[in-house]
């Protein structure tokens, strides 16, 4: 760095910071990258100078950060929706030897490293993307199992792996889009290992994270144990991505078939989310309907209760009646201990009595409640109905669009046919040319033999004639 900063002024810690960015980034630099339709186009710049000069030149570190992140944000919209397109014509699981899912990953530490600050440590500074993903733990409990898989690993030495590990994790988990929507919203965090300028900082880390979410479409499948994930050096293919005239005239016939597997694809994921839609839904509908039958129960029993004390009641005011008339008839030394009864008795009833409205009070709350819950089995169950309705038309769309792929098939399955019968013809019409060929070759043969035979005997006959003369 000596060589490249002036001799007489010495450079402060904001342009030393600005001046490592732009070496470790200078490839995204030099080039404007844009999107030409599904092709990547790269554009030179003017030379960037890297040595901070007392005047004000005319691309500031803003400018260079801006134009960092919009490259960055053109390769990450091709390397996914490459990546989609080639995964669904490929139809199977993809595993760490996929080219175009390698490049994504790439991408994606591009973009997880720009604007990283600088952590010093005993061992020297570090920066790494690690810290960051370590967060969503605490803004998404499900990925509480990633990060302590990733820890787990016993190959992995630096934090660089690590993050690497986690990125393949939670592609694998289809959740990679949640994760990072949640991270970038949390902005006051990135704050700690970011630059304010940086791309999880801006608009386009959210634009990213809403990409990712076509990923959710495909099937992929790690093996991380004896694989160095450390040591691996992640440089940007562009051959990948830069337009050339020969793939293009492949891509376009086979255009139809793309657009109705990506129909296909999506039905099918959109299909899936209903039927667990429905799962939870039906489940709730269970829970209700057991509640509904408990409260049943507790109602029944209260009703019973209700009539036992109404039994009592009855029973204590026919006991009250009796005491009263014994007491008019019985002599008056008895009357005392006869009060003491009926004030017993009384005691007895009014007990009995706030007993009965304490239940009466349960039993209307009882009543309310089943109310609600009727009224919320009502609710879902007309929700369950409009998502039946929703998948038996999704379904019909699966089976329309199943039945143009056979259709599409029959079609070229026909036109193959064709080509080989005529391929058949062809031959057959060569062969019999070739014994036609043939054919004539032999009479050309024995016409020559013939005429041969002729001039014989025309020799023949002159050689007779003066003979007999």
């Amino acid at each position: 760095m000596s060589a490249l900063t002036p001799p007489t002024d010495m450079p402060t810690p904001t342009t030393d910071k600005i001046t490592q960015a732009a070496m470790e980034t200078i490839y995204l630099c030099k080039f404007r990258v844009s999107m030409d339709g599904e092709w990547l186009c790269l554009r030179e710049l003017d030379d960037i100078s890297l040595t901070p000069d007392p005047e004000p030149t005319h691309e500031d570190p803003n400018y260079l950060m801006a134009n960092e992140r919009m490259n960055l944000m053109n390769m990450a919209k091709l390397s996914i929706k490459g990546l989609i397109e080639s995964a669904l014509n490929l139809g199977r699981t993809l595993d760490s030897d996929y080219a175009p899912l390698q490049q994504f990953f790439v991408v994606m530490e591009h973009c997880l490293k720009h604007g990283l600050k600088t952590k010093k440590t005993f061992l020297g500074q570090n920066k790494s993307f690690w810290g960051p993903l370590e967060l969503v733990e605490k803004l998404v409990p499900e990925a509480a199992e990633i990060t302590a898989s990733v820890k787990d690993l016993p190959g992995l030495k630096t934090p660089v792996g690590r993050g690497r590990a986690w990125l393949r994790l939670a592609l694998m988990q289809k959740k990679l889009s949640e994760y990072m929507k949640a991270l970038i919203n949390k902005k006051e965090l990135l704050s700690e290992f970011y630059e304010p300028n940086a791309l999880m900082m801006e608009e386009e880390g959210a634009i990213i994270a809403g990409l990712l979410v076509g990923l959710n479409v495909i099937d992929a499948n790690f093996c991380m144990k004896g694989e160095d994930l450390d040591s691996q050096v992640g440089v940007i293919d562009f051959s990948m991505y830069l337009k050339d005239g020969n793939s293009s005239k492949g891509s376009e016939g086979d255009g139809q078939i793309t657009a109705i597997l990506d129909q296909k694809n999506y039905v099918e994921e959109l299909n899936r989310h209903l039927n667990a839609t429905v799962n939870n839904l039906q489940a709730k509908v269970d829970a209700l309907e057991k509640s509904n039958t408990k409260l049943t129960e507790e109602l029944a029993v209260a009703n019973n209760r209700i009539i036992t004390l109404q039994e009592e009641m009855e029973r204590v005011k026919e006991e009250s009646s009796y005491i009263l008339e014994s007491n008019r008839k019985g002599p008056k030394q008895d009357r005392t201990s006869e009060g003491q009864a009926l004030s017993e008795a009384r005691k007895h009833l009014k007990e009995e009595t706030q007993l009965r409205l304490d239940v009466e009070k349960e039993l209307e709350i009882q009543i309310g409640m089943r109310q609600e819950m009727e009224l919320a089995m009502k609710m879902l169950e007309k929700d369950v109905c409009e998502k039946q309705d929703a998948l038996v038309s999704l379904r019909q769309q699966l089976d329309d669009l199943r039945a143009l792929k056979h259709e599409l098939a029959f079609k070229l399955q026909s036109s193959d046919l064709g080509v080989k019968q005529k391929s058949e013809l062809n031959s057959r019409l060569e062969e019999k040319t070739n014994q036609m060929a043939a054919t004539i070759k032999q009479l050309e043969q024995s016409e020559k033999d013939l005429v041969k035979q002729a001039k014989t005997l025309n020799s023949a006959a002159n050689k007779l004639v003066p003979k007999h003369h």
